[in-house]
């Protein structure tokens, strides 16, 4: 299915060049008047980069002028917890000499799991993760919340997550780092999340929206983003603007309403149709009018 055809596609291609971006991240997502500042589109480096190493990647995002980027631990990027302070340095001078900003570190830490000793780690990792981000110059992690367990009530899990968040972000604002709850796994239910934030009520934690299929249950898309758009972060996370069934169109307007200025940002599953700079040029593009559209609706 293709909830935003080609035919769509070349028709607002007539509608002119792509819009000027803002400047880097602040420390909200809101601007003051609608519309101040023109949201900005990123790659999560999931599917589409995961084999690019750092160099090449940076280079094909300039061509694509797709420019910022979340980069996910594991991948050929190598951006991990185990770069030493040379290492990390040279990150973030790759990345000062280009026009691609690095948004955040996308890792897997979650905070649902009942045992202690994982939980435990799991925090620690995540402030190992924090000092990353902060030294080759990003501005926040991503973490999970994540799933409910046999035996465990759902409120006890959602207090758990919540205290974790709290604690990581308490952390995490000592070193200029914004904690992204990514609406992820068992707890994606936005009710759920609101719930986990709730509990998690430091001002340096923040959701990151991810287009998820539970965002269309209930009483749909724009009672479940009501529930959480005062918590929105610094990246949400989209998909495939051509293929995907997801309700782009509506979804930007509700972000353009609440005047949102952080990055949307690409995290597709699919492997693409065709080369992957050139789909990532034609998603920017495509990206620039339809925000457009929703600004001016």
């Amino acid at each position: 299915m293709e909830f935003y055809s080609r035919r769509d596609f070349l028709k607002t291609t007539a509608l002119g060049g792509a819009l000027a971006l803002g400047g880097g991240l602040s420390g909200t997502v809101f601007a003051g008047k609608k519309p101040a500042r023109q949201a900005q589109y990123g790659l999560v480096t999931y599917q589409w980069a995961k084999d690019w190493d750092l160099p090449t990647l940076l280079k094909n995002c300039k061509t694509a002028n797709v420019l910022g980027v979340e980069l996910r631990t594991t991948h050929a990027h190598g951006v991990e917890r185990t770069l030493n302070k040379q290492q990390r340095q040279e990150v973030a001078q790759q990345f000062a000499d280009s026009p691609v900003t690095l948004v955040g570190i996308g890792s897997n830490e979650r905070f649902d799991n009942p045992n202690p000793g994982v939980l435990k780690k799991a925090i620690a990792d995540t402030k190992d993760f924090i000092k990353l981000s902060h030294d080759v110059g990003g501005t926040g992690v991503k973490v999970k919340p994540d799933s409910f367990h046999k035996g465990v009530s759902k409120e006890k899990t959602i207090e758990q997550i919540g205290r974790s968040l709290n604690q990581v972000g308490k952390y995490g604002a000592d070193w200029g780092q914004q904690i992204r709850l990514e609406v992820h796994g068992k707890c994606a239910h936005l009710p759920t999340i609101r719930k986990i934030l709730d509990v998690a009520d430091h001002p340096n934690v923040a959701i990151c929206w991810n287009c998820n299929k539970q965002d269309l249950e209930g009483k749909g898309l724009e009672e479940n983003f009501a529930l959480v758009k005062d918590r929105l972060g610094a990246t949400t996370h989209i998909h495939d603007l051509i293929h995907s069934d997801y309700p782009h169109k509506q979804f930007f307007e509700l972000m353009a309403g609440v005047n949102y200025t952080g990055w949307l940002m690409l995290e597709e599953g699919k492997q693409p149709k065709k080369e992957t700079v050139a789909a990532l040029a034609e998603q920017r593009k495509l990206f620039d009018q339809m925000w457009a559209q929703a600004q001016d609706s």
